[in-house]
């Protein structure tokens, strides 16, 4: 699968005032959820560059070839996760949000085209922010499987546009 991490918008700042630091965003993404208690789980994560011009609003653009296996789509609580940081020079990273796309929104494509998707940012603690991400996904060279779509895989979103390159179709944000 090839993963595009194209924009974010209304992206809110974690501090005001005289001290407030610039947005520094970038993305991270990982098929599995990152587990802190078992550090023997391999957990391939990718990594958007820093965007140190976009501030609330920043654009990547950054393509992610992220390999999966069939098992990944014939279960239907799959997802990829979405982590949003700032880059910070003197604390380091600091977590902004974070979502997920289910499997059952990358759906069946055709091999090449493409889907975009758009996802509501979730704070740390799972509220909703006002900031939104903006995906392009694209299956590459492998068997497709099918899915059985299940309005329990997605309690957590809510159907919203998404405009892929060949067909209409929905996409989600999470809540």
């Amino acid at each position: 699968m090839e993963i595009t991490v194209m924009s974010a918008q209304g992206l809110k700042k974690t501090s005001s005032g005289p001290f407030s630091h610039r947005l520094r965003p970038f993305i991270t993404i990982t098929a599995h959820p990152p587990n802190p208690h078992n550090s023997n789980e391999k957990c391939q994560m990718y990594r958007t560059r820093v965007d140190d011009q976009g501030g609330v609003n920043p654009t990547w653009g950054d393509k992610f070839h992220v390999p999966l296996d069939t098992a990944f789509f014939q279960n239907r609580y799959s997802c990829i996760y979405v982590h949003l940081y700032t880059k910070r020079l003197i604390t380091g990273q600091v977590q902004l949000g974070w979502c997920q796309v289910p499997v059952t929104d990358i759906g069946f494509l055709p091999e090449g085209s493409v889907k975009y998707l758009s996802y509501r940012i979730l704070a740390r603690d799972g509220t909703r922010t006002p900031g939104v991400v903006n995906l392009a996904i694209r299956l590459t060279s492998f068997q497709q499987v099918a899915v059985l779509p299940d309005s329990r895989a997605s309690d957590e979103c809510k159907t919203v546009i998404g405009i892929p390159v060949t067909m209409f179709s929905h996409t989600s944000i999470c809540q």
